[in-house]
Protein backbone atom coordinates (compact mmCIF):
# COMPACT_ATOMS: atom_id res chain seq x y z
CA UNK A 1 0.00 0.00 0.00
CA UNK A 2 1.33 4.08 -0.79
CA UNK A 3 -0.10 6.56 -0.78
CA UNK A 4 1.44 10.22 -2.18
CA UNK A 5 0.46 13.36 -1.31
CA UNK A 6 1.00 16.34 -3.55
CA UNK A 7 -1.12 19.89 -4.15
CA UNK A 8 0.43 21.44 -1.28
CA UNK A 9 2.03 25.08 -1.89
CA UNK A 10 1.56 29.07 -0.42
CA UNK A 11 -1.51 30.79 -1.13
CA UNK A 12 -3.00 33.49 0.29
CA UNK A 13 -5.78 34.18 3.14
CA UNK A 14 -8.82 33.52 1.33
CA UNK A 15 -7.61 31.61 -1.18
CA UNK A 16 -7.49 27.97 -2.24
CA UNK A 17 -5.68 25.00 -2.94
CA UNK A 18 -6.60 21.12 -4.02
CA UNK A 19 -4.39 18.36 -2.35
CA UNK A 20 -3.97 15.06 -3.92
CA UNK A 21 -3.89 11.66 -2.17
CA UNK A 22 -3.05 8.60 -5.21
CA UNK A 23 -3.23 5.33 -3.67
CA UNK A 24 -2.29 2.07 -4.46
CA UNK A 25 -2.60 -1.06 -3.51
CA UNK A 26 -5.89 -0.47 -1.95
CA UNK A 27 -7.71 -3.88 -2.54
CA UNK A 28 -10.05 -4.23 0.40
CA UNK A 29 -13.49 -4.68 0.38
CA UNK A 30 -13.62 -1.40 2.79
CA UNK A 31 -11.23 1.14 3.69
CA UNK A 32 -11.22 4.83 4.14
CA UNK A 33 -8.91 7.09 3.24
CA UNK A 34 -8.75 10.38 5.95
CA UNK A 35 -6.41 13.69 5.92
CA UNK A 36 -4.47 14.84 8.91
CA UNK A 37 -2.79 18.08 9.26
CA UNK A 38 -0.22 18.79 12.04
CA UNK A 39 1.09 22.14 12.28
CA UNK A 40 4.62 23.28 14.28
CA UNK A 41 4.41 22.53 17.91
CA UNK A 42 0.90 21.33 17.33
CA UNK A 43 -0.78 17.94 17.62
CA UNK A 44 -1.61 16.34 14.35
CA UNK A 45 -5.23 16.65 14.03
CA UNK A 46 -7.71 14.71 11.96
CA UNK A 47 -9.11 17.35 9.14
CA UNK A 48 -11.80 15.01 7.13
CA UNK A 49 -12.44 11.18 5.92
CA UNK A 50 -14.12 9.73 3.14
CA UNK A 51 -15.26 5.62 3.17
CA UNK A 52 -14.91 3.59 0.35
CA UNK A 53 -18.01 1.37 1.11
CA UNK A 54 -20.75 4.69 0.70
CA UNK A 55 -18.77 7.39 0.24
CA UNK A 56 -19.73 8.88 3.60
CA UNK A 57 -17.69 11.87 4.23
CA UNK A 58 -16.83 13.56 7.90
CA UNK A 59 -14.90 16.52 8.71
CA UNK A 60 -13.44 18.48 11.62
CA UNK A 61 -15.45 21.27 12.82
CA UNK A 62 -12.49 23.18 12.16
CA UNK A 63 -13.01 23.06 8.90
CA UNK A 64 -16.69 22.37 7.83
CA UNK A 65 -17.95 24.67 5.29
CA UNK A 66 -14.75 25.32 3.42
CA UNK A 67 -12.87 21.81 2.81
CA UNK A 68 -14.32 19.41 0.81
CA UNK A 69 -13.31 15.55 0.65
CA UNK A 70 -13.85 13.87 -2.68
CA UNK A 71 -12.63 10.50 -4.45
CA UNK A 72 -12.17 9.68 -8.07
CA UNK A 73 -12.00 5.85 -8.00
CA UNK A 74 -10.99 5.73 -11.45
CA UNK A 75 -8.10 7.23 -10.50
CA UNK A 76 -7.32 5.76 -7.24
CA UNK A 77 -7.31 9.45 -5.66
CA UNK A 78 -8.73 10.99 -3.05
CA UNK A 79 -8.83 14.84 -3.18
CA UNK A 80 -8.98 17.68 -0.14
CA UNK A 81 -10.10 20.97 -1.85
CA UNK A 82 -9.80 23.35 0.22
CA UNK A 83 -10.81 27.15 0.06
CA UNK A 84 -11.55 29.63 2.06
CA UNK A 85 -8.18 29.14 4.21
CA UNK A 86 -6.89 30.81 6.80
CA UNK A 87 -3.15 31.42 8.82
CA UNK A 88 -4.19 28.50 10.82
CA UNK A 89 -4.60 26.17 8.25
CA UNK A 90 -0.99 26.18 7.88
CA UNK A 91 0.12 22.10 8.47
CA UNK A 92 1.40 19.85 6.76
CA UNK A 93 -1.01 17.38 5.39
CA UNK A 94 -0.69 13.98 5.38
CA UNK A 95 -3.35 11.48 4.00
CA UNK A 96 -3.61 7.99 5.68
CA UNK A 97 -5.70 4.68 4.60
CA UNK A 98 -7.01 2.34 7.11
CA UNK A 99 -9.06 -0.91 6.39
CA UNK A 100 -12.64 -1.52 8.19
CA UNK A 101 -15.67 0.61 7.52
CA UNK A 102 -15.96 4.13 9.41
CA UNK A 103 -18.86 5.94 10.89
CA UNK A 104 -17.52 9.26 12.36
CA UNK A 105 -13.78 10.76 11.88
CA UNK A 106 -11.16 8.56 12.77
CA UNK A 107 -8.60 9.36 15.58
CA UNK A 108 -5.03 8.82 13.85
CA UNK A 109 -4.10 5.59 15.98
CA UNK A 110 -6.90 3.84 13.72
CA UNK A 111 -4.72 4.72 10.65
CA UNK A 112 -2.75 1.91 8.99
CA UNK A 113 -1.39 3.64 6.24
CA UNK A 114 0.60 7.20 6.14
CA UNK A 115 1.91 9.42 3.54
CA UNK A 116 4.79 11.50 3.60
CA UNK A 117 2.92 14.60 4.08
CA UNK A 118 2.99 18.18 1.70
CA UNK A 119 3.27 21.63 3.50
CA UNK A 120 0.71 23.92 3.13
CA UNK A 121 1.30 27.64 4.13
CA UNK A 122 -1.02 30.40 4.25
CA UNK A 123 -0.07 33.94 4.59
CA UNK A 124 -1.92 36.62 5.81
Amino acid sequence: VQLVESGGGLVQAGGSLRLSCAASGFTFDDYAIGWFRQAPGKEREGVSCISSSDGSTYYADSVKGRFTISSDNAKNTVYLQMNSLKPEDTAVYYCAGLVGVVLTLPGDELYDYWGQGTQVTVSS
